[in-house]
């Protein structure tokens, strides 16, 4: 019998529509209800992804997977309630969604709780009724340069790690097996059987201040091993987490998943030569998109991909070029209630950090001595969030501006990556009609030095603010568009966030590993 390596992962769900995502032992038909797909191989992997149509609205339907019609899934004697497809009901005004990012596996136990296995059994023991519609994973789902014991043990089975990139993964075969360590945990498991997710990378996907600058680049590119490990990362993201982001009617259209998807064969090469197209940089702009827009009834969800698609050569520097960045100002046009932007790096930052990344920006561009300090201590302490691309951070600031005095009830973007979370509430001159909040959870599972905590303190105190506003200046830093202020936090520790929306209210709730330290909902409109 054909073997359940992976999944299943409930991604892509709407009021008549589901995808469901499984990796499989070998080829074979995997089948949900009446629904069926063969799989699709890559480099000796098996995959499927099970598209459902036709669904009823605002249905709880429970579900099997079959493989080659063995029942393999749900396990016998599990611990948690059947997985199931729960449709979204046109009109319902209620929405709830979970996000977080920085997830380590649970192997580390000196990392503490794992906040994802937490509130998969805080969710278990709730009615139905209380389980979110959807959940977020902001970025660093896989630790591909910081791997556990067990894996280092593990690939110095296949190749000499005293060789580069040493403990790092070095290709496609070595990503799965992060993918696999990443989801196997029984509690999470079940966790993303049952709440449709998306999701979106940052570094550590890949590794650490990927496309932090050209300099960053170009230093990678002189290696002998990066250009399969930058392979291996974007072929194993379009397959374990990217497809899972796209609706019934965008697979349809999307020619490469066709031809994948049908090809009866491997896809390996095929694939690799698209993660080629996607990490190179032309005419200012990447080979692929991978953000997109999800709906959930009076809710929009705009995922921005803020590591893969920065413009970085030429002298230029923007978080996503100009083509992509009109999509996404198209994308948030529209008929919703509230408006969430999902982008892995915060956009709103401890407002002294926020200062500091746009100077640094400025010195680095700088000739000689000056310049090539300021690159080292860019990427010694991971200068690169979103005031480091001023000029992107500046569009987006217009862009929120825009669509915040343009008729939703709340615009809030959600990050993680800072390893603390924080709510952060902003001024924009002259007002909007609707609030504008930062809201910024992590790690779901990881740790943060004790000095960092310190520093990120005082990265909200107005003395600091400061001094680094006095330096921007200094250098030519233009003025910031707006103004922000923290209204919760800085938290520390592994947690979730939850989001809450009814009607036109919405409510933000940190929720720890440890239930009894959560914090107080935050009201944001």
């Amino acid at each position: 019998m054909t073997e359940l390596l992976l999944g299943p992962l409930l991604r892509h769900v709407d009021a008549t529509s589901a995808t469901i995502w499984v990796e499989t032992g070998g080829p074979c038909e995997v089948r949900i209800g009446e629904v069926h797909a063969r799989t699709f191989e890559v480099a000796g992997h098996h995959y499927a992804l099970v598209v459902l149509t036709g669904l009823e609205p605002g249905r709880s339907t429970p579900y099997e997977v079959r493989l080659d019609g063995a029942v393999v899934w749900p396990e016998p004697d599990g611990d948690f309630p059947p997985s199931r497809i729960r449709t979204l009901q046109p009109g319902d005004p209620r929405f709830r969604l979970v996000f977080g990012s920085c997830r380590k596996p649970r192997e580390q136990d000196a990392l503490g709780p794992d906040a994802l296995a937490a509130y998969a059994h805080r969710m278990a023991a709730l009615d139905e009724a209380e389980w979110p519609e959807s959940l977020l994973l902001l970025g660093d789902q896989v630790y591909a340069d910081e791997t556990t014991d067990a894996t280092q043990e593990w690939l110095a089975t296949r190749r000499d790690t005293k060789q580069p990139p040493g403990t790092e993964v070095a290709d496609f075969e070595e990503y799965c097996h992060l993918y696999s360590e990443a989801w196997c945990d029984p509690a999470v498991r079940w966790l993303l059987s049952t709440v449709p997710t998306s999701m979106i990378f940052d570094d550590h996907d890949v590794r650490d201040d990927w496309n932090t600058s050209q300099a960053w680049r170009e230093q990678m590119a002189r290696t002998f091993w990066w250009r399969e490990r930058i392979r291996g990362a974007l072929v194993s993201y379009w397959v374990y987490q990217h497809l899972g982001n796209l609706g019934p009617r965008e697979l349809a259209e999307d020619d490469l998943y066709q031809r994948v998807s049908t090809s009866g064969e491997d896809n390996a090469e095929l694939l690799r030569e698209f993660a080629d197209r996607a990490d190179r940089e032309a005419d200012g702009a990447k080979g692929t998109r991978w953000s997109y827009r999800r709906d959930f009834g009076p809710v929009r969800l705009l995922v921005i991909d803020s590591r893969a698609g920065r413009i970085l050569e030429g002298g230029q520097r923007a978080m996503i070029g100009d083509e992509e960045f009109r999509w996404i100002e198209q994308q948030a046009s529209g008929e919703f209630d509230h408006l969430l932007i999902g982008t892995s790096l915060p956009w709103l930052l401890p407002t002294a950090l926020s200062a500091a990344q746009s100077v640094n920006e400025r010195l680095c561009a700088r000739p000689g001595l000056v310049g090539r300090a300021s690159e080292w201590f860019r990427q010694l302490v991971d200068l690169e969030h979103w005031p480091a691309f001023r000029a992107s951070f500046e569009r987006l600031a217009k862009l929120v501006a825009r669509v915040a005095d343009d008729g939703p009830t709340s615009v809030s973007v959600l990050s993680g990556d800072v390893h603390h979370a924080y709510v952060a509430q902003a001024e924009i001159p002259g007002g909007t009609a609707a609030p504008v909040h930062q809201l910024t959870c992590s790690p779901v599972h990881n740790t943060v030095p004790w000095y960092m905590n310190r520093l990120f303190r005082a990265g909200w105190a107005r003395s600091l603010t400061g001094v680094s506003e006095w330096l921007a200046r200094r250098t030519g830093v233009p003025p910031a568009p707006l103004s922000w202020h923290c209204v919760s936090g800085p938290h520390f520790g592994n947690a979730v966030m939850e989001l809450d929306v009814d009607g036109r209210t919405a409510t933000a709730t940190l929720l720890r590993a440890d239930p009894g330290d959560d914090e107080e909902p935050i009201r944001l409109v």
